[in-house]
């Protein structure tokens, strides 16, 4: 159960947290890095930037692969870095506030502006026994404070970002803005993070969470709309959309995601459906904007990029790519802790292209020659 605050504590509480993103950054505000800037950066020429995720889930991973992981991004040149979620593996490892200072501490090493959104093993999940038992609404409240109390990114350069203020999110002490829900423009490319999570999106696991559920949702489905509301009137040439958790996108597949009909977009394993909505809603959107639409996502922890979004009549939307991160194989140490180059031609049919990018340390299976 969470601790509810009258309507009065909450209002006051969300008009402070939006009047303090409503104030400019400075340098010195405690989160390190003294580039600040605002701009949108509209001049459509190529430029990249770097997707990671699900990582570290060991210590070898924390302690080798991410300064080897972090070390090859610092050395090329990219407009910017995302990491899509899960900054830990989700059993046998604490939610303790040095989870989420150490991973500050990896994003502002970045050169470039750093985007981060929350995943399940961050805090939904962190109510379980191995996880230390906490309350999961008042971590993801800490997230909040340790990563989105500016309305910029984090890296040594910062990028301005808008940020949501309504509909609102529930907090530990009721209503809360979803300053994690944030949206950029780069190149003529609009972009958005949304909150969207595993373990059935906060419907299952340990403590399942209808009401956070309910009301993160709508405000997804609203960031959604919005976005793509802003992407034609800017006339973006395409939309990227970055999330946590894999939702499953039709019947394949059900050791990675859950399985749903491709055409209503219903779960079939009778488990509770988190996403079935959210889905509705994206699906629409890609079939009115018509341009080239990348949603990116970590969660089941297999690289991959391919079409399963369907229409209503079973037709392959062919202006939509998934793009899943590579994510934890602890089994084999090092083994894929690699990061995802993006290459942006914003004058290119296709917009967005692919390049896998696998760190030379952090080569297992076959050493680097």
């Amino acid at each position: 159960m969470t601790k509810r605050g009258t309507f009065r504590q909450w209002l006051s509480a969300g008009a402070l947290v939006l009047a303090a993103l409503s104030m400019p950054a400075r340098a010195g505000d405690g989160h390190g890095g003294d580039d600040w800037y605002d701009d949108d950066h509209e001049e459509r020429e190529p430029y990249a930037f770097g997707l990671w995720g699900d990582l570290p889930y060991s210590t070898l991973q924390a302690e080798t692969g991410i300064p080897n992981l972090l070390a090859d991004m610092n050395a090329q040149e990219l407009a910017f870095t995302a990491h899509d979620g899960d900054l830990k593996q989700g059993s046998n490892s604490k939610c303790d506030d040095a989870l989420y200072a150490r991973a500050l501490g990896w994003f502002d090493s970045l050169r470039a502006p750093a985007i981060f959104t929350p995943g399940d093993n961050d805090w939904t999940d962190c109510d379980r026994p191995s996880n230390g038992g906490f309350n999961s609404l008042e971590r993801l409240d800490h997230e909040r404070k340790v990563f989105f109390s500016t309305p910029y990114t984090l890296g040594k350069r910062r990028l301005r970002q808008e940020v949501q203020s309504t509909p609102l999110c529930l907090g530990v002490n009721g209503p809360t803005p979803c300053v994690e829900n944030r949206r950029w423009t780069y190149g003529g490319v609009t972009y958005a993070t949304l909150n969207v999570q595993g373990s059935c999106n906060n419907l299952c696991d340990v403590a399942p969470d209808p009401k956070e559920f309910a009301a993160r949702n709508a405000a997804n489905i609203a960031w959604l709309q919005q976005t793509f509301q802003d992407a034609k009137r800017r006339g973006s040439a395409a939309v990227m959309l970055i999330t946590q958790a894999d939702p499953g996108w039709d019947n394949s597949d059900p050791t990675r995601a859950p399985t749903r009909d491709p055409k209503t977009l219903a779960e079939n394993d009778g488990a509770p459906d988190g996403f079935q909505s959210f889905l509705v809603a994206l699906r629409a959107e890609v079939i009115a904007f018509r341009k080239p639409v990348a949603y990116v996502h970590g969660d089941s922890h297999y690289f991959r990029v391919d079409k399963p979004f369907q229409d209503a009549q079973g037709r392959r939307l062919e202006n939509f790519t998934r793009v899943e991160t590579y994510g934890d194989n602890q089994a084999n140490g090092l083994n894929d802790v690699n990061w995802l180059k993006v290459k942006v031609d914003p004058r290119s049919r296709e917009v967005f292209s692919y390049q896998p990018q696998i760190v030379p340390a952090n080569r297992v299976a076959v050493p680097a020659p």
